[in-house]
């Protein structure tokens, strides 16, 4: 699909820059630390780990979706279904996967190392969304692509979940006040920030908690869902305990912070 790259970053810039206004329309808590230094620090890592990503995959998840669909790779493309339900179990499929692999970034040591740096973040804002270390991105690209071929995702379910996983992100990392009363119905079939942001707890059982980005069912179903933190969205602090001095938080240590010491 010719036009997937631009169909991604128009998303992207349009619902960055929609969630970075309502933020400060309607902040949900105040920031601890200048904006400046870690918007800095979280664009420069989108664009190292989108060069990163271009320069080590000559293949990506679209193009993987196409040659399985050439070759007739994956389950299905080896049955018949509606182009709906063909789409919609393509993208919840995915969604489940990348659920799995967000635990699995928490539970092994290794991929802590990387995944760590995501919730080094002293705030929580639209620029946290995409703030993922770039061996992570390329973890993560592997198992996308493993899935994409053993499944046979059809290409615009790669593009219809790409632009949703984008999205969801920027906007579950968002420092916005949404209503209880909304956000109770909201968190139904979408994760909103106050159910992430428990996730970006500094206390450890709350940050094994929440792990769903798009939808919040993977959560219920599985045991890891947490309705609330136990200090309340005023009083939660952010971040890793280990990691607490925003100074030596830069773009630099940010980078090297996986060979780092122990994965605390």
């Amino acid at each position: 699909m010719a036009s997937e790259s631009a169909i991604r970053l128009g998303s992207f810039l349009g619902i960055f820059l929609l969630v970075a206004l309502a933020e400060l329309a309607w902040p949900r808590r105040p920031l601890t630390v200048p904006k400046g230094s870690r918007w800095f620090c979280n664009i420069a890592i989108v664009i190292i780990d989108t060069f990163v990503a271009r320069l080590v995959f000559p293949i990506m998840p679209v193009g993987m979706a196409e040659i399985a669909k050439v070759q007739g790779w994956g389950l299905l493309n080896l049955v018949v279904l509606p182009n709906w339900l063909d789409i919609g179990m393509s993208v919840l499929a995915l969604d489940l996967i990348i659920y799995l692999q967000h635990r699995a970034f928490h539970r092994v040591p290794i991929f802590w190392r990387f995944h760590r740096m995501h919730h080094t973040d002293l705030d929580l804002d639209v620029s946290s969304g995409n703030r993922f270390h770039p061996i992570e991105i390329m973890v993560s690209l592997l198992i996308k692509l493993g899935a994409i071929t053993v499944l046979g995702v059809p290409v615009l379910a790669v593009v219809v979940f790409e632009v949703a996983l984008n999205a969801t992100s920027l906007f579950n990392h968002g420092n916005l006040r949404i209503p209880v009363a909304i956000d109770r119905w909201l968190r139904l079939l979408l994760v909103t920030p106050d159910m992430h942001r428990v996730h970006h707890s500094a206390i450890p059982r709350e940050t094994d908690s929440n792990f769903s980005f798009n939808v919040p069912w993977w959560d219920h179903l599985l045991g890891t869902y947490r309705d609330q933190p136990r200090d309340g969205h005023d009083g939660i602090v952010i971040g890793l305990k280990e990691f607490r001095d925003a100074q030596r938080l830069g773009l630099g240590y940010l980078l090297l912070l996986p060979f780092r010491g122990r994965t605390g």
